[in-house]
């Protein structure tokens, strides 16, 4: 009997042709979410996302001192009670203030510095200073008449180190309470900068934590951030008046014996205060920024 050999169908060879056609529809989708394409002229002469530090936070900065040619708060357009041995000079971007010895004096309630304004908030200055060996330097302060206490004292301890050494910075900041008592932050170990250079110094507070950080050049520095909460959280204490390089006392407006403060021998730039607790990025944006003068 004969067999008859039948040619048989190759299926699997088939079914391969097909799929590798169908591929192109079969591809998968790159971009599930429709998202817009990202052009990198969007990024093109920014710094962290941003092109001048007017964009950092700009609905949450409740007062601005750029010292332009002014010494006016740009919000409120206050002008200083009194100012003594100041004058301008390059800074981080356009002019800065210079102090010799002096001080600005501001006799005005900030309506944004109120009790019920500021609970979170952070402070942005730029400072070029050097150590004295002698006093500390008070480079912020959101003063309580006839209280040598402040609500907010922004000090740097100048009187650390004597004026050959031009690499350590001592920050020691303190907020006064609701408990009436005060709390502070030192940044003993990182404290290693360049003061020939202008120096970036930041200080935020967080209202729901009792958090109270210092930052320099874009770093964390503080070494006592957890001051509490209850009695020990920040309150601003009203009425209250801001001082820009003294206290009251270094102001020749002594308000008990302490001698330990001078009038501001250096200069600052850039004074920002925040209703919020800038976020860590920011902060170093902030810092990027004026490096870059923007």
């Amino acid at each position: 009997m004969n067999t008859i050999n039948k040619p048989r169908t190759n299926y699997t060879g088939w079914a391969l042709l097909v799929a590798v056609a169908l591929l192109p529809s079969c591809k998968k989708d790159g971009n599930p979410n429709n998202l817009p394409d990202v052009s990198s002229a969007a990024y093109t002469g920014k710094i962290d996302g941003y092109t001048s530090s007017e964009e950092v936070y700009p609905k949450n900065l409740v007062a601005y001192w750029s010292f332009d040619d002014t010494k006016n708060e740009k919000f409120s357009n206050t002008a200083p009670t009194a100012s003594v041995n100041d004058s301008y000079v390059d800074g981080v971007r356009g002019k800065a203030l210079s102090l010799a010895a002096g001080y600005l004096y501001y006799a005005t309630q900030f309506q944004s510095l109120k009790t019920d304004s500021l609970k979170n908030w952070s402070i942005s200055a730029w400072v070029k200073i050097k150590n004295n060996g002698t006093k500390r330097t008070m480079v912020f302060q959101l003063a309580r008449p006839t209280i040598f206490e402040g609500n907010i004292s922004f000090s740097l301890n100048t009187n650390s180190n004597n004026a050959a050494n031009d690499s350590i910075l001592s920050v020691q900041p303190k907020f006064t309470t609701q408990g009436g008592g005060t709390q502070d932050n030192l940044n003993n170990v990182l404290n290693k900068t360049n003061l020939n250079n202008w120096v970036h110094l930041v200080l935020t507070y967080d209202y729901s934590s009792g958090t109270f950080n210092n930052w320099m050049n874009g770093v964390k520095v503080g070494n006592f951030p957890n001051r509490g909460v209850g009695n020990n959280l920040f309150k601003s204490w009203e009425p209250s008046e801001v001082l820009i390089g003294a206290n009251y006392n270094a102001a020749g407006r002594p308000v008990n014996a302490d001698v330990s403060f001078a009038p501001m021998t250096g200069q600052v730039d850039e004074i920002r205060i925040f209703n919020i607790t800038l976020p860590d990025a920011h902060i170093k944006a902030l810092y990027n920024l004026g490096v870059a003068k923007k």
